[in-house]
């Protein structure tokens, strides 16, 4: 899970600084890091990614190649939010760390060059379950408005299936490890009554009014059939929904940058991400 958004070196066009925002009330300052394209004029588009790693393990640095590329590739903004990880921060933590990047990012949208009205937010794993739970936070809230979401192969289900699948979860992440991540994040047993959506996404009740989605996976995947589930229930709310399950597929399988299913899939991320900007 080291590399959640990484592969070849960033391009040369993209600048990167970092900054320490206000955190949640009572909470620490929030690290991020913004990179910023030489294109793009004054009005960008821009994204926040959200890193992997579990909810226990990782950091913004880790997803520096794929997001400057990004940032180049698509003339956007491109924040990568550096949470607080469990079990030292359980849940609402990390949730509110990404949501006070979102409002950082939409409040400072004039400084940093970007269209408030063209913000999409994403990340992998852990990073796509957080995303999930943002995006039903920023909802709920009503203070920003956010535009497309991207869940990579994303952990937003703490209960334990009934009946596991055959053939997914042998691999990168196993059930022992999700158990693990989900038992660190909420601070106690999964699978319990209560546990509130922005926690575990699947839990939502209501998935009306989310922003078009984007959600990938792989066919040996933990995640496949939760992943699959929501973007069932998605559709049924109403809610534009891009699937993609790629045979073959491993929990983290675009970290083989070379594959053919990993070139696929970046193919159809970035081509979701360019229909959103535009």
């Amino acid at each position: 899970l080291a590399r959640m958004c990484a592969g070849s070196a960033p391009p040369p066009d993209v600048g990167k600084t970092e900054a320490m925002i206000p955190g949640p009330a009572g909470a620490p300052d929030v690290r991020v890091l913004v990179y910023t394209p030489a294109s793009g004029g004054a009005s960008r588009p821009a994204y926040l990614h959200i890193h992997g790693g579990g909810y226990v393990i990782g950091s913004a640095d880790m997803s520096e190649p794929n997001c400057a590329r990004t940032a180049s590739e698509h003339g956007a903004v491109v924040v990568s939010v550096d949470y607080c990880l469990a079990p030292e921060t359980p849940f609402p933590g990390p949730v509110e760390d990404c949501y006070a990047a979102l409002k950082w990012l939409a409040a400072n949208a004039k400084d940093l060059g970007i269209d408030p009205a063209r913000i999409a937010i994403g990340g992998e794993s852990a990073g796509g379950g957080l995303a999930a739970g943002l995006a039903l936070l920023a909802r709920d809230r009503g203070e920003v408005k956010v535009t497309h979401q991207q869940l990579i192969y994303p952990m937003i289900d703490d209960r334990p299936a009934a009946e596991r699948h055959p053939y997914t979860g042998e691999f990168i992440w196993t059930h022992a490890s999700n158990h693990f991540g989900w038992s660190s994040l909420l601070g106690h047993e999964p699978g319990r009554e209560g546990v509130s959506p922005y926690a575990a996404a699947a839990r939502a009740e209501n998935l009306e009014g989310l922003p078009p989605t984007f959600i990938s996976t792989g066919a040996l995947d933990l995640f496949l059939e939760e992943n699959l589930d929501y973007a069932r229930r998605l559709t049924r709310a109403g809610v534009p929904v891009e699937l993609h399950v790629y045979p073959g597929g491993i929990h983290g399988f675009d970290m083989a940058a070379e594959s053919h299913i990993a070139k696929q899939h970046a193919r159809d991320q970035r081509a979701a991400l360019s229909r959103a900007f535009a």
